[in-house]
């Protein structure tokens, strides 16, 4: 991986090329894209007439280093609807560019998508939300994006959207309160959140200091993901919509005990994972009536 500043971006013809691979592996062309974070990956498995394609054999695509991450696209049909889904995402802290980090949605919008998914993992910061909660995140607070490191940076190109893009209500409302009567059906609803997904770069997790920072800014979670991909959703007009698993709660106090662990998070994703798969096949059931 290269430093971003002499890395090149994708160009639109290497985006064809990505979609033309990967159409011509399997015979699917996908309405619906869902991008699956941390421990999140067997939601595939619920997939009819499945094909994988590694992200290897895609011509410029990254590829995977994060542990939990397959690194692989399944395509298939999920309640009669056309689907592809990501096992497996892109993050800053790996050395990527935003821009790369970004690819995936400007890929799923060249094979036909019109509406993203995406999910991951987060730390609560709201004192009100517990580990296992599922939000459903209404809006994001990205302090990459805002800091300079935007996905959208650079020379715009036209085919994929305008140079400005208005993000007033970039998680589309219909499918959040469709998602929301989703988990009153589910039985579910006691443990469904809304609130704001705040992005960090990390890999580090955040200092005490920081999370009252992040919590004061208006992060009712934090986590390292989401927010490039849905970016460049929005700037291609795809309708998005984001829900994020709770996996353990930030340290404010200086004298909490415990330590922080990627593989405890892990756990915690499988052990609600099937309750998050659930809830993204119901939505999806439900998209005709949108």
């Amino acid at each position: 991986m290269s430093n971003n500043n002499v890395e090149t971006p994708y160009t639109y013809e290497d985006y064809e090329e990505m979609v033309e691979c990967l159409l011509s592996r399997q015979p699917h062309r996908p309405s619906i894209g869902i991008i699956c974070g941390s421990g999140l990956m067997n939601l595939a498995n619920k997939l009819e007439e499945r094909y994988n394609v590694p992200y290897e054999k895609v011509p410029k695509f990254p590829v995977c280093t994060v542990e939990g991450h397959t690194g692989q696209f399944c395509f298939g049909t999920l309640k009669g609807k056309k689907v592809v889904m990501m096992q497996g995402r892109f993050h800053l802290y790996e050395g990527y560019p935003p821009w790369k980090v970004a690819s995936p949605a400007r890929v799923m919008k060249l094979m036909g998508v019109d509406t993203v998914i995406v999910t991951s993992s987060s730390g609560a910061l709201n004192p009100a939300f517990k580990v296992g909660d599922i939000m459903v995140i209404m809006d994001h607070i990205g302090m990459p994006t805002v800091s300079g490191f935007n996905p959208l940076d650079g020379k715009n190109d036209e085919r994929f959207g305008s140079r400005f893009v208005d993000m007033n209500k970039v998680y589309d409302e219909k499918l959040r309160n469709s998602t929301l009567k989703v988990a009153e059906e589910q039985r579910i609803a006691p443990f469904t959140r809304q609130g704001v997904y705040l992005m960090v770069g990390g890999p580090s997790y955040e200092t005490p200091a920081e999370a009252r920072y992040l919590r004061a800014l208006g992060g009712d979670v934090v986590g390292m993901s989401t927010v490039p991909e849905v970016l460049a959703a929005r700037h291609c007009g795809m309708r998005a919509l984001g829900l994020s698993l709770i996996t353990d709660i930030v340290t404010m106090d200086y004298g909490a005990a415990g330590a922080i662990n990627h593989d405890d998070f892990l756990e915690t994703a499988k052990w609600r994972a099937a309750t998050m798969n659930d809830l993204v096949v119901g939505v999806v059931e439900k998209m005709d009536c949108e």
